[in-house]
């Protein structure tokens, strides 16, 4: 995206060949949890996280993830990984009878807590993003990692405001099959 920071993750590789992609993933992130700010998300994309460096992070040695976007609290933008290619967002993850959602999603991580508001830059950013997406990709619909990964995920959880975001992009309740407005 053109006003996005670009900082490669390796941890990507190709989508299956003719995959559509139709299927957009709202996460939220905060490393060490709810604190924000410093590198250490990136750091976590980019497979330089120090174990060592915070005791919640023990548990992150060696895990290999990465998503599309991170929205920083300031509304800051950065692109780890092209939409063409997959980014390894989801994990074990399911949508609408379809398995491996990393293979048909762009991800997008909001840095925040899911319990937390989100902040109103975070959310400008957000829909001009996912306006710029839902015009270049054939997205059909909006989804929770909780939502794909029930039971195994919380985010982007009771901070995120789903009808802002749907509002902010102007699209009909069915592209958001698992929100009740």
């Amino acid at each position: 995206m053109r006003h996005a920071r670009h900082v490669p993750s390796p941890n990507r590789d190709d989508r299956p060949d003719g995959m559509p992609i139709d299927l957009l993933v709202i996460h939220c992130i905060a490393l060490p949890p709810r604190q924000y700010g410093g590198d250490a998300i990136e750091s976590l994309f980019c497979n330089r996280l120090d174990p060592g460096a915070h005791p919640s992070f023990a548990a992150l040695e060696g895990l290999k993830v990465s998503a599309h976007f991170v929205v920083q609290r300031d509304g800051v933008l950065t692109q780890y990984v092209s939409c063409a290619q997959r980014a390894w967002h989801a994990g074990v993850s399911s949508f609408a009878g379809r398995e491996r959602c990393n293979d048909f999603s762009i991800g997008i991580e909001l840095e925040g807590s899911d319990d937390e508001p989100f902040e109103a830059e975070q959310y400008e950013t957000l829909i001009a993003l996912g306006s710029e997406l839902f015009a270049r990709y054939p997205l059909r619909a909006v989804a929770g990692h909780s939502d794909i990964a029930p039971g195994r995920k919380t985010d982007p959880g009771s901070g995120f405001d789903w009808r802002r975001l749907k509002d902010g992009l102007a699209l009909p309740a069915r592209a958001f099959p698992f929100q009740a407005f």
